[in-house]
């Protein structure tokens, strides 16, 4: 079983059984939708993010003059957040619906990028070459930015203050989880795209760079909606 397969299995079914521990610890009644009433919201979150995550991942590859389909977890996250809040303006479903994926996100995202980092340069997810000493052969002799474990590190960062919040009672991540991880992912996620060696799409920005801008733009803009709506209460 290739290597990613396995980080990928661990990611997401560690995820899951995290997100169930957090629902019951700390979210109960205040995660995601009833999965009986609302079934198309948890169709319409995975269907999105399958289609995102190929559509992007594909289309970055064919713009760095590669064959093949690629994969993208910012594309996932997009396609996700799009095919959802589709669902919830046709539906009339509102307010904030994703606190319960926010663990489970994270941790995900956070295990599954050690997956990229340990496929070498198959995976094309690698960074820039550096002359900084943590720099990493991925498997052509020359030492790069290891941009997977970068990521890794900043959303393990992000999931452990999001636990330790929860745990300590503080409202912030149960008002504005999903919108802090959109936001917090999106950010961190720009910032590395300066490392990796991928085609310029608008001035010194990459297709991914675009994306994270959009989705940075999406998480802040949730997180004055609901401060705005709680000021008015």
């Amino acid at each position: 079983m290739p290597i990613h397969t396995v980080f990928d299995l661990l990611a997401w079914g560690g995820g899951g059984l995290l997100g169930l521990a957090v629902r019951r610890c700390w979210l109960a009644g205040a995660a995601t939708p009833d999965p009986i009433r609302h079934p198309w919201w948890y169709a319409s979150a995975i269907l999105g993010a399958v289609a995102g995550a190929v559509a992007l991942g594909t289309l970055n590859i064919h713009l760095a003059g590669l064959p093949g389909m690629g994969k993208s977890v910012v594309g996932a996250l997009a396609g996700a957040i799009a095919a959802v809040e589709a669902y919830k303006h046709f539906t009339g479903l509102s307010g904030s619906t994703g606190l319960g994926v926010v663990a489970p996100l994270a941790f995900g995202i956070a295990v599954g990028r050690i997956g990229c980092l340990l496929s070498g340069l198959e995976d094309f997810t690698y960074g820039t070459p550096t002359a900084l000493p943590w720099g990493m052969d991925f498997g052509d002799g020359i030492a790069r930015h290891p941009v997977q474990l970068y990521e890794s590190l900043a959303m393990a960062a992000f999931l452990v203050w999001f636990l330790a919040a929860l745990a300590l009672g503080h409202e912030m991540p149960r008002r504005h989880g999903f919108a802090l991880l959109v936001a917090v992912y999106a950010g961190q996620r720009f910032c590395w795209e300066f490392l990796k060696p991928y085609p310029d799409v608008i001035g010194p920005f990459n297709l991914f760079h675009l994306t994270c801008l959009g989705l940075l733009a999406y998480g802040l803009v949730m997180i004055r909606r609901r401060r705005d709506r709680h000021a008015h209460a």
